[in-house]
């Protein structure tokens, strides 16, 4: 839990945490009304959505179907991603456990990642470098916090209603350039691939460039700065990358595939329908509308 002064300091963040305190018991339309509020600080349109956040909401709640769930499972979506792609571009599992109590640590490699399957974006990772110097007991209890997570109940992202919640570790992956490894973002409407992110400083002064699908840089910038300055070689795989992007997006509204690029071959990362939640800041603000056209919203769909 965050210190009681980060609340002070950040009006909008205690906002959203007292909320959550009686958003489980709302309906979810009414719950995304109030939080869109929260975040966004204007009114939902649900009955004639346009913008991109506003469609993601709609989405959320008249999209649902039932194959969403394992496209979100962090581990089931290896298994989905590899009959569609291949098993060559799945990072190896190396272990899966219901509870941190279950997890055997000397059977692990020196270094290894572990991750929830019901986590969303960067929250329930955890990566170990080396073994020896890793506060076991202290993983346990971070596990324990993060297998609360419930990404339905606070963000009525409804994928995410019926994954399993379990633990699983991953291979760790090293490029041999010695550089920070880079995930790659595609962003795909229709089953179009549009824009990439590339993200640099995620836990210090994080830029977020973004590029269309021939490496060109795109003065936008969607959730952090952008820099032209800072500069991120074109992949050598960005054909393929965007093909994958394609295939995996086919027939959807909108999907962000994500994979990482290590000693130039092509990784899958994980598959998200709703970016940052559909609560994502725009510079200029007239890209949320822009992109709003490209989402077509399909025929009502709703489950409980």
């Amino acid at each position: 839990m965050r210190p009681i002064l980060y609340y002070l300091k950040h009006p909008k963040d205690t906002a959203v945490f007292a909320f959550m305190k009686i958003a489980p018991f709302l309906p979810d339309s009414l719950h995304l009304r109030i939080l869109y509020r929260i975040e966004m600080g204007k009114r939902l349109n649900l009955s004639n959505p346009v913008t991109f956040c506003e469609k993601l909401q709609w989405l959320k709640l008249y999209n649902r179907k039932p194959e969403y769930t394992k496209m979100v499972d962090k581990l089931a979506a290896k298994e989905y991603v590899a009959s569609i792609i291949g098993n060559e571009y799945i990072i190896p599992v190396l272990g899966v456990w219901n509870n941190p109590e279950e997890i055997d640590f000397d059977s692990l490699p020196v270094q290894f990642v572990l991750k929830t399957s019901h986590g969303g974006g960067g929250n329930g990772v955890i990566i170990c470098k080396d073994k020896s110097k890793l506060d076991i007991n202290g993983t346990r209890k971070k596990l324990k916090e993060l297998m609360k997570q419930d990404i339905y109940r606070s963000r009525v992202e409804w994928p995410y209603k019926d994954v399993p919640k379990r633990i699983f570790a991953e291979k760790f992956m090293v490029d041999e350039s010695g550089n920070e490894l880079k995930d790659y973002k595609l962003l795909n409407f229709g089953g179009e691939p549009l824009y990439i992110e590339v993200d640099s400083g995620r836990f210090t002064d994080h830029i977020r460039n973004i590029y269309n699908t021939q490496w060109e840089f795109q003065n936008i910038a969607i959730g952090y700065r952008n820099d032209l300055g800072v500069h991120f070689e074109k992949p050598k795989e960005l054909k393929k990358m965007v093909d994958l992007a394609r295939v995996l997006s086919k027939g959807l509204p909108f999907l962000r595939t994500d994979f990482y690029v290590i000693n130039d071959k092509i990784y899958f990362g994980e598959l998200t329908f709703f970016q940052r939640s559909g609560f994502t800041s725009f510079t200029p603000s007239s890209v949320d509308l822009a992109l709003g056209n490209r989402i077509v919203l399909p025929v009502k769909t709703t489950q409980k």
